[in-house]
């Protein structure tokens, strides 16, 4: 799971030009700012940086069961190279499977001795991450004043210069909101004899939607973007993307067209009969990039997990690393990762960055997370907040891209590091914590006491982390142990919800709340606290400590003096 520790070190007696930061590893508060822009990425042990190796392991095993056969006869892919880091320190780098491992789209294994295992750098076809390298490349000419995020696209090219794509800006492309088609059509590769005629169809390609009404991902925007890097800078695409981004960064294994000398460090991707490409292995996985000579604002970027986390830690210093500054600060902050599509509110966006995105940011979601995946199973997820970051790089596609989603284990992944940091109590020396997976239920409850009046008051603090309202925090009362009902809740502290309510949900506050009740009146009085999933997606999980029950001055229970008067199902005493 883990290396040897380097001599490189990082700083944590200093403060970013945005702000100290909370104790490392903990999620007791919301934690600001940037790391300190000197940060420098080393190898060390989990505990180092307050984090439970726990998590981190179950999510190796999961990993590694998902590179073995299961009912489909199958794995969910050949093979994975995972890499988590917090606080600049990289406290897992984890290698499993193969990098090369079939012969054909059936999934006829090779012979063991010709194949090619996994390694912590074995290089990958990022897919759609190539996007996150453009989007830089754009921001950086913005800096330059050579245009601005709402510069019309037809001033560099004249296809766009009548009617609803005249609308279209250069932030439009960056948050999918052109109106722009998925793809181009026909494929690239399919109906264009040359790349010049290819390089056409891409600016005459018709809208689908009036631009700015509908957010639709679309590998157009990018492409287009790509060709204005181009045209701006007089230069490649892969040669602005090698001189401005990854030499002044030190990624020596990322970029377009690897070298066939890299070629026995690659994993394969897929068996292609139409194009007959045959088994893809160092060339872009991607067609229509791989119709355009391999470079391509949308898809053909290489990559190694050691060289993505140079980029995630960039992006958390606020652009530079290493003393290399490829963007400003304010350019992160106020572009990358503030979200244009407030009118999308499920499609969240920077200029370039997707923000706050569960389904594969797993419990690292949040407001201000960034993040992108590529269609070969790559995934890139960045949490400013806790300083944190989660890189999974598979080659699901190899041998076939119909062997099935792989979106649980980017959720596994990127959940593991949220977990294995501490959610220090509120109250005494532990909380109650349950931690559930998709679908399950988990119950703390109390005995019956008796109440006298209509005055009786249950107050409590939770720490909340779920997916959303799907998977809420009920605190409910019952008379006869039999039939339950919520108790309306006044919540407060950041993030908490308004007015009363009788769940609790949401991510990204990371905070304790302190929640009041009123308690029904009757002879006796049961409570428990139900935490519930449904079968998408969980985050952190939820939290309980200093329940208190009162009733006119008079102590009905206190959890911290008399934890043995809960009985839990699903949730466990914790420390952290």
């Amino acid at each position: 799971m883990l290396v040897a520790l380097t001599t490189l070190t990082v700083s944590d007696s200093g403060a970013s030009a945005i702000g100290r930061h909370d104790d490392a590893g903990r999620f007791d508060r919301p934690q600001q700012g940037f790391a300190a822009p000197w940060t420098t990425l080393r190898d060390g042990r989990p505990q180092e940086v307050n984090l439970d190796p726990a998590p981190l392991k179950a999510a190796e095993d999961f990993l590694a069961s998902w590179t073995k056969p299961d009912a489909t006869g199958h794995p969910h892919f050949s093979g994975a190279v995972g890499l988590l880091a917090h606080d600049g320190v990289v406290v897992d780098r984890y290698a499993v499977g193969g990098a090369l491992r079939y012969a054909d789209a059936a999934g006829t294994e090779l012979p063991p001795a010709q194949q090619v295992p996994m390694q912590n750098d074995t290089i990958f076809d990022m897919a759609s991450i190539s996007k996150l390298f453009t989007s830089i490349a754009v921001l950086q000419l913005v800096e330059r004043g050579q245009l601005t995020i709402d510069t019309p696209v037809s001033r560099f090219f004249p296809e766009f210069a009548t009617g609803d794509k005249a609308a279209i800006t250069v932030k439009m492309l960056l948050t999918h909101v052109s109106g722009f088609d998925a793809d181009p059509i026909p494929s690239l590769w399919a109906g264009y004899p040359d790349i010049p005629s290819r390089r056409q169809a891409v600016l005459d390609s018709p809208l689908k939607n009036k631009p700015g009404t509908t957010y639709l991902y679309s590998d157009i925007n990018l492409l287009t973007l790509g060709f204005i890097v181009e045209k701006l800078t007089g230069q490649t695409l892969d040669k602005v993307v090698h001189d401005r981004i990854t030499a002044p960064l030190g990624m020596v294994d990322t970029g377009y067209n690897p070298p066939a000398s890299k070629l026995n460090r690659i994993a394969a991707t897929e068996y292609e009969a139409n194009p007959p490409r045959g088994m893809v292995r160092g060339s872009v996985h991607d067609e229509n990039a791989w119709s355009l000579g391999g470079v391509a604002g949308h898809a053909g970027v290489f990559s190694t997990a050691n060289d993505m986390a140079v980029l995630a830690q960039t992006m958390l210093n606020g652009g530079s690393y290493r003393g290399h500054r490829i963007l400003r600060e304010d350019t992160v902050r106020q572009m990358m990762l503030t979200n244009y599509n407030q009118q999308f509110p499920d499609d969240a966006h920077g200029l370039g960055f997707e923000l706050d995105q569960p389904w594969y940011m797993g419990a690292l979601a949040s407001p201000v997370t960034a993040g992108h995946t590529g269609f070969t199973g790559t995934t890139l997820v960045i949490d400013p907040e806790s300083r944190s970051f989660a890189i999974l790089l598979t080659n699901r596609v190899h041998p076939t891209r119909n062997w099935g989603s792989i979106n649980t284990a980017r959720q596994v992944w990127a959940t593991s590091l949220a977990r294995a940091m501490a959610v220090e109590p509120k109250a005494g020396k532990d909380a109650w914590t349950s931690t559930l997976g998709n679908a399950s239920v988990a119950t703390l409850s109390t005995g019956p006491f008796t109440t006298q009046s209509d005055q009786a008051r249950v107050t409590f603090y939770a720490f909340v982390d779920t997916e959303g309202s799907t998977d809420p925090l009920q605190l409910q009362a019952s008379t006869d142990g039999v039939n339950w009902q919520p108790i309306a809740l006044s919540v407060s502290g950041p993030g908490a919800p308004s007015g009363d309510v009788t769940s609790l949900s949401g991510h990204g506050h990371r905070a304790w709340w302190r929640a009041a009740g009123t308690l029904p009146r009757g002879t006796s009085v049961s409570l428990r606290w139900r935490y519930s999933t449904d079968p998408n997606y969980t985050g952190r999980g939820v939290s309980v400590d200093g329940v208190k029950v009162t009733e006119s001055g008079r102590s009905l229970l206190d959890g911290e003096r008399n934890p043995a008067a809960f009985v839990a199902e699903g949730w466990h005493l914790s420390s952290r």
